[in-house]
Order: C-alpha cells, then structure tokens, then sequence
C-alpha cells in the first residue's frame, strides 16, 4: 500500500513537471534577471521614487502679510526686471524694454509663457504697480506702457519689484500654501515647489533672536536663518557636529554712525572728519565699510582711498579744528550697542569721552547716531542726502551734493550716471555727514 502511493506521488509530480516543467524553469531564470536588475539598479530606483523634501525654517521679528522678508518673496513672485549682483538690470517678466521720449516713457514687452502658480498666463493686465505721477497703457495683453511725468533713471529698478495677482499668486517656484496668525502678525507661512508638492518650507516666526535659537535646540526646526551671530549662550553652533553654519554678508544694509551736521560742535567739517580717521578698521559684526555703495556694484568708485584709522591724523584735524570738545552723546539702536561701544573706545584714544544712550527708533535731536541705512539696488540716495528732504537725518547742506543727486536720478545714459556719482562720493566723503562702519554678517545655521 506504502509502495503504490509513492508510486501515484511519484506519476503526479512526473506528470506535473511535463506539464508545467518548462513554466517553472522560465519563471525561475526570469526571477533571478529581476532580481540583478534590481540589485544593481536599486541606488537609481530610490531616487526616482518622490520623497518628502520639508524643511522647517525660524525667522526671529514681526512679520505681516504685507511686510513679508525679502528672500520670501523673491520664491514667490517676480518683478518686470531683476537687478543681479553688480546692480546691472535684466530682463524676468518682461523680456525686453523701450525707452523712449527723453526718458519720460518705458515701453514693456512682456514674457507671454510666463504665468502665475494657479496656472494663469501673465496678461499686461495683471501688472498692477500703482506709482505716483505715471500713467500707464494696455496697447495689448502682452504690451505696457508707462508714461511718466517726471524723468527718474531708476524706474527700471522700481519696477523689479514683485507682481501678485489675488492675494499673493505669484510668477516664482514656490507658491504660499498655508498661513497661520498670530492677530495681524505673521506666526507660520508654508510654502510649496509649482513643480514638486513633497517640496516644502515652513517659515515660523518668533519674536526674538533668543526664543529663535531655544526653538532650534529643542528640535522645533531644522534651520534658522538671519542670526546676528552664532552665539548659543556660552557655546557657538559651528561647534555642534549636526549643525552647518553659514556666514553672509548683507551688502544692501550699511551699519553708519550720523552726524547731526547743525550741532555747534559737529558743524564743523574737519572735527567730523577727525572723528571718522579714529574708527577702527575691523568690526567683528560685519564687513568694514568706508563708503555708502556695496562693492562690487557698477556705480561704486574705485578710485576712491578709504579713510582707514589714523589716529594721529586725527588729533592734527581736531588741533586745526580749533574745537575743545571733551565728550561726545551717540544714541544707538539697541542692536548696535556693543557697536557704540567699540566706536566710544575710539574716541577715547582722541581724549574724547563717550555717553551711550540705547533708544527704539531714529531720534529727532541728536549729537551722533549709530543706526542703518538700507540701500536700495539703484545708486540713487537723494532722499538720504539731499537738503529738501526729510530722510535727510544729518541735516546735510551742500548745494553741489544736492546737484549731483538731482542729476544722477534725471539721467538715462548709464556712464554719464557712473560719472555723477562717482562724483557725488567723491563729495560726499569729503563732507563727513556720516562715517560708514561695516555690512553687518548674517548666520544661517542648518540641523543634518
């Protein structure tokens, strides 16, 4: 009985193999190519398969909706123009540009296959600058005209500033998803890739720098940008082996110390000349600075000596002056109070003593300020410099500075611009309304 079933097994399998055997051998040596293939194209595979890209970034201040931080809304959204790192302008939304009638009129042509992250192509109807004294035409969807009233060189840089349609759609790689407020205060933005939805950035906003850098300690976010320093209490994050840090510089906002230029004893220009020869030529906070344009800009004069420190020089300048002066006032923002410090430690080796006061915004009377100026992209400063105007903080006077300024801003030709403002510099260094101090660092320190 034992016999005759191993006998039947034995015709099943034979009987099965005949049947099937061919299948089975096939299916065996299919399985082994798909399993080298697989092997050995796995690394390729992984990285075809999408994966989710999130990144949580803190940001330390106040932020609204309609204030959000540049670097934001350059992902977002595009201007008709764009200015690149030498503050030369290039085509972005408009491909190209006409100027025409002495200056008085732009004629745009626009990129038509550009379009908006809700898949709306960009129509000369949906650029929507509303500026002062310009009327503006429609010859047709891909055509604008701007006329203006007054000749003003740098429209081409004004009109690079970003265009929205409907509440922040924009032309840019990324696209808001979500926002979330804390009253009228920004307190989270989560922004999406137009071309990759496992692509995103979370921004969350905390009120200060310290709360910013606890958050990133506990685990709350993997990068936080726009640091003053490096600091972690009495460590430094370029110590802690996860963490990246990297330093830049921010070349379109200049550290200055203000001189009230009406004050009876900053009047005089050789003692505020004296003053600037006493600053030091290193700041730990920044990129010494010694004139009021980035370098590397096509309108930055470099024929111009930088006042390095020269104390000697100084005191000369002081005994000219005929000025007796034995203390100084400077009121200082409070971020740039360890700078004041540095700057009344200079002082003192001219015999001049120093008297610190912290204050939250521009006084209207002072002695000396220590604050910032944010430079825009265009060499333009009239309204920093210019009499008539009351951003004018140094109550500056000066008939050939005020020339320069209404010419540079009426002037087309870009190497007659390069002349009037080499110019200008020139002057304006000479005058010593401000002395320039440094390009403050920023730190962005990133979790692996």
């Amino acid at each position: 009985m034992i016999i005759f079933k191993r006998r039947l097994l034995f015709w099943l399998i034979r009987a099965y193999l005949k049947k099937w055997g061919k299948v089975i051998v096939f299916s065996f040596i299919a399985g082994l190519i798909i399993f080298f293939i697989l092997f050995y194209t796995s690394s390729i595979l992984i990285r075809l398969i999408p994966t989710q890209k999130n990144i949580t970034i803190g940001i330390a201040g106040f932020y609204t909706t309609d204030s959000l931080p540049s670097f934001i809304i350059t992902k977002i959204a595009d201007g008709l123009t764009m200015v690149d790192n030498k503050g030369e302008v290039k085509p972005d939304l408009a491909k190209s540009w006409v100027i025409s009638d002495k200056g008085h009129t732009y004629t745009f042509t626009l990129d038509s296959n550009r379009f908006f992250s809700d898949g709306h192509y960009l129509k000369s109807s949906d650029v929507n600058y509303n500026f002062s004294g310009v009327s503006v035409s429609r010859p047709n969807s891909e055509t604008i005209v701007f006329h203006l009233k007054e000749v003003y060189s740098p429209f081409l840089v004004t009109v690079s500033r970003p265009i929205f349609r409907n509440s922040y759609i924009g032309t840019g790689r990324y696209k808001i998803a979500n926002v979330e407020l804390n009253g009228s205060f920004l307190q989270t933005i989560t922004l999406v890739n137009n071309n990759d939805r496992f692509d995103t950035e979370k921004y969350i906003f905390y009120s200060n720098n310290n709360v910013l850098k606890t958050a990133f300690m506990l685990g709350e976010i993997n990068k936080m940008t726009m640091l003053p320093d490096s600091q972690y209490e009495q460590y430094n994050f370029n110590n802690f082996p996860n963490d990246t840090v990297t330093k830049n510089t921010e070349y379109y906002k200049l550290v200055t110390l203000f001189y009230n230029t009406q004050d009876s004893v900053l009047s005089d220009n050789q003692f505020r000349d004296a003053l600037g020869y006493a600053i030091r030529d290193n700041f730990a906070q920044g990129k010494r600075a010694y004139f009021p344009y980035p370098p590397g800009v096509w309108y930055y004069n470099t024929t111009l000596i930088p006042k390095t420190q020269d104390l000697t020089h100084a005191k000369l300048l002081i005994e000219a002056s005929g000025q007796k002066i034995s203390a100084l006032d400077i009121k200082t923002l409070s971020q740039y109070y360890s700078t004041a410090q540095q700057v009344a430690s200079d002082f003192a080796k001219l015999g001049i003593k120093t008297k610190i006061e912290q204050v939250d915004s521009i006084p209207s009377n002072f002695q000396i300020y220590l604050g910032d100026i944010s430079l825009p992209k265009d060499p333009d400063q009239y309204t920093l410099w210019h009499e008539k105007e009351p951003n004018n903080i140094t109550l500056l006077i000066d008939k050939r500075i005020d020339k320069y300024l209404e010419d540079g801003r009426q002037t087309i030709d870009q190497s007659k611009r390069q002349t009037i403002y080499d110019n200008f510099q020139k002057y304006l260094i000479d005058r010593e309304p401000a002395t320039f101090l440094y390009f403050p660092y920023s730190y962005t320190v990133t979790r692996k």
